[in-house]
Formats: structure tokens, sequence, C-alpha cells
């Protein structure tokens, strides 16, 4: 009887704890690369379908003003991880860092107080993860056709397929063999919409139907902004034709792109059968001058939304996913991308600057229970924010090193405030000619700092030129609004600690 009785208790003590368990969240982070939110039908685009991102927003909250701290694709992935700046974390470009994985995380946080945790996809982080129950990622930026993944054995495999259809496979997989009587926490890094924008084959043409505006500022002259004017990331003279648009001058050139050698001979047909007809077009037409410059920008969009549409239908599946187990109630789910990027604003493409198509970017959430469904939040939040956000969900302790501030607050409607102006800083000096730079944006203004490659200042009233056109830094009149920012600026170095920020603004940090 005495034995039965201890049964009885153990057998409550199991259930108590996994139901304890499973009223945690379980979270899923989906990254994408390079995705901006004006390419976005929550965001406001008519012209592209992206339901599956779409029903995030519709299902809970879509943030109008999401952040990154320095825009650029490792850098941002190691902020999400560590809720910290660049200078903190270790991880300031692509083009000397490599992550220093023994550092806390909020992955280890949660590993370590019972979640499972998994990355799969891109990573881009130079070293293994660490702290993960389980990851699977690309080598590098990885390949869109047949793509390798490195193990967690360290062995290379390749599979067969489409990256953002494969990463999804993989991520389903892992869910399908996780121990259910623990929550989870699943990060997805989907190569998509990296450049050279490569669609899935039953994607090829699905917006050739469309001409897309130019933006207003597409033939920028880039007067008053000497780093923008010293930049190389214009679609007329930095986009190739061959690499970014696949217009190859000949066969044999083709041939040797790595893209196009690993693909298998049915998807080489669908490939060829689609450019071989555009490039003959191409040829016909004869263009140059703006005429090719503009025909450049249309290839350029039309193969960008489509890369985002296997994107989005993979989105799709992980909240079909959901649905199907039953996890839709529990499950954080947040959609966002590495930072903006540039569909022809300024003439450009890629990202790095602080200029908003570039510094902020698409980020949505769903928390079912938490967030109302169909709402807008307006407030100021960063990549920064995202670990301490899901450790102060999961009933965690946020640590003292982390520099991002939980969302939930802000989010539940308490009378918490929001930030009144947030901090940038952006290092690289290589790729694309763009200056390193640091900056603060307020509600109303945005002031930057360039300085190796250019040594200047920019000021925009951003109520009055939202496209960041007209530098007023040094005009009469705003000589108040300048040194009112710089005292806010150098305030926001003291208080996240940038020694090198702050040597340049000779300020005094801890």
């Amino acid at each position: 009887m005495r034995l039965r009785n201890w049964m009885s208790v153990l057998f409550s003590l199991a259930v108590t704890s996994t139901a304890f368990a499973q009223q945690r969240p379980n979270v899923i982070i989906i990254i994408s690369d390079d995705h901006a939110f004006q390419a976005i039908g929550a965001y406001g685009n008519k012209l592209v379908k992206t339901p599956g991102i779409d029903r995030i927003a519709q299902e809970g909250t879509r943030f109008d003003r999401a952040y990154v701290t320095n825009s650029l694709c490792g850098p941002s992935r190691a902020t999400i991880l560590t809720g910290k700046y660049s200078h903190k974390n270790g991880f300031k470009d692509n083009d000397h860092s490599r992550f220093d994985g023994s550092q806390p995380s909020f992955i280890k946080e949660l590993t370590q107080n019972g979640y499972q945790t998994a990355w799969i996809g891109k990573w881009h982080l130079e070293t293994k993860p660490q702290g993960f129950s389980h990851w699977e990622i690309l080598p590098g930026q990885g390949q869109y056709y047949n793509p390798d993944f490195i193990e967690m054995d360290s062995s290379i495999s390749r599979a067969s397929g489409y990256v953002s259809n494969i990463i999804e496979d993989k991520a389903e997989n892992w869910l399908d063999q996780r121990d259910t009587t623990k929550p989870f926490c699943l990060v997805i890094g989907h190569k998509a919409t990296h450049r050279e924008w490569f669609p899935d084959t039953c994607d090829l043409g699905r917006y050739d139907g469309i001409t897309f505006p130019l933006p207003a500022n597409f033939y920028d002259d880039y007067n008053s902004r000497k780093a923008a004017a010293v930049q190389d990331m214009t679609i007329d003279k930095t986009m190739t034709m061959s690499y970014d648009l696949k217009m190859f001058t000949n066969q044999e050139e083709e041939d040797k792109w790595n893209n196009t050698k690993r693909m298998s001979p049915s998807q080489r047909s669908a490939f060829d059968t689609y450019y071989n007809k555009i490039r003959e077009e191409l040829k016909a037409k004869n263009l140059s001058g703006k005429a090719l410059v503009e025909w450049k920008f249309q290839r350029y969009l039309r193969d960008y939304y489509s890369t985002v549409a296997a994107l989005d239908r993979n989105i799709s599946r992980t909240l079909q996913y959901l649905d199907k187990h039953q996890l839709t109630k529990n499950t954080i789910v947040i959609y966002m991308s590495d930072q903006g990027f540039f569909m022809g604003e300024h003439g450009w493409f890629d990202k790095r600057w602080m200029y908003e198509e570039s510094f902020r970017t698409p980020m949505v959430m769903r928390y079912p229970g938490v967030l109302k469904p169909g709402t807008v939040n307006k407030d100021f939040v960063m990549n920064l924010d995202i670990a301490p956000t899901i450790l102060d969900a999961a009933g965690m302790k946020v640590p003292a090193d982390m520099q991002g501030e939980s969302m939930l607050p802000l989010l539940k409607h308490t009378k918490q405030k929001g930030r009144e102006a947030m901090y940038y800083h952006y290092y690289e000096n290589t790729v694309h000619h763009v200056s390193p730079q640091f900056g603060i944006k307020t509600q109303r203004y945005k002031l930057i700092r360039f300085y190796e490659r250019v040594d200047a200042w920019e000021l925009f009233d951003l109520d009055t030129d939202k496209s960041e056109m007209h530098n007023l830094y040094g005009q009469k009149g705003y000589e108040a609004i300048t040194a009112k920012l710089k005292k806010q600026l150098s305030d926001l170095i003291t208080k996240y600690d940038d020694t090198e920020a702050a040597a340049l603004m000779k300020v005094e940090v801890k």
C-alpha cells in the first residue's frame, strides 16, 4: 500500500512537471536574409503576394518601427542570439569576425532551463553553434539548389532540391522527433532572399507580367551626402548582368557558374528554358543608357520577388504544421529579416546604411492569448530585443549583460515607456565602398556620423524628408537640434559602452 502511494505521488509529480513545461510557450523564430519590409503584403505592397507572413501579422502584431543595430547578415544574427550590440558580442562585420560561441545567449538560457533548442538553415557566423540541443546549418551563405548542410558531427551532406523547401523539411523533421514533454525553441534560418535572387523552378516568371514602378529617388545624384556619393552598390553600375541577372554572354560562362554546376538535369532544363528566352529578348532590344538600367531594375525585382514566393510558402508550411499538431495556441512565432534592403531606392540594392530601407527590418509576431490579432505596434524596437523578450515570455530572468529590452510590457499595454531614440553602428569598410557609420534616430530626426572612408555628418528631418535626400547638417537654423542630437547620441554611446564611437565623439564611457 505504501509503495502504491509513493508511485501515485511520483506519477502526480511527473504529470505536474510536464504540465508546467507545456505552460511555458514554445518559440519559433524565422529569420530570412535581406528581405525588405517594403516587399511584403502586410507592409502595404499591393503587387506581391506574401500570405504566410501576412497571416502572422493578421493573427498577431505587425511592428512598424523595428530596426537593427548593424545592418549586415552575420552581425544581425549575433545580436539576435546575444541581445548585445556588435561591439559587445564581438561580431562586427562579415569580413573579419568569428562568433565566440562560448558567450551567453538566450538559447543557452533556454536549453539550461528545460527547453529543447535547434537552429536549422543559414547560420553565417563562421563558427559552429553552441548551446543548442540540435543544429543543421548551411556552410557560409549556402546554395539555393541542392545545398550542403553541416551536421552536428561535423559531417557535410548534400540535400536534393531547393533550399527554402529543404530547410522547412528539416525543421519539421526535428519537430517530429522532439520530446513532446518539453517546450521547444526552433530558429529557422532561411537563405532567401540573399543575392543572387534565385527562384525555385516552379516560381520562375511568377512576376513577369508586372511592371514595377521606379522609386521616386531611383536617379539620386547624392548631392550633399558624401558617403553616398562614393558607394558602389547601384543597380546601374554594380549589379552584374551575369552573376545577378543570369544574362550570361555564352554557354561556357554559364556552365562555369557554381549555381548551374550544382543543378540536376531537370533543374538546369527549367533554368535554361526560362532565362534563354529572356536573353534572346534582351539581345533583340539592344538597350543602352537609362533603358538598360530600368530593364535591370525590372529583372532584379522579378527574380527577387519570385525568390520571396518559396520563402513565404514555407513560412505558411510552418504555420500549418503548428495547426496540424495542435501547437498553435502555445507557440510564439516571430518572423523577421536580418535587416532591411534597398529595392531601387537611391538607385541601390543591398543594405549596410543607416538609411531607412536598410536600418528598418520587417518583423511580425504571433502570441495567442497575449497579442491581440491584427494589431500594429509603433514603438521603437530592435533585433537586440528578441533575446530578452523570449526569456521574459519563458518566465526566466534576463541576464544583466543583455543590452536589449523585453518587448512584452509594450505589447501587453503596460505603462512602460518605449525608447525615445535608437543607436546604430556599422563597421565594415570593404564591400560596396560603404563607409563605417554610427548614429541616432529619434521620432523626427536622424543624425549619422561617417568615419574612416568618409569623414562627414548627416542630419535628416524625417517629417519633411522621409527619403533622406537633403542633408541638413551645418545648415543655418539647425544648430540647436544638432547639439541636442549629439548630446543624445553621446548618452547612448555611454549607455551601450561603445568605446570606438566614444573615441570619435570624444565621450567618456564607463
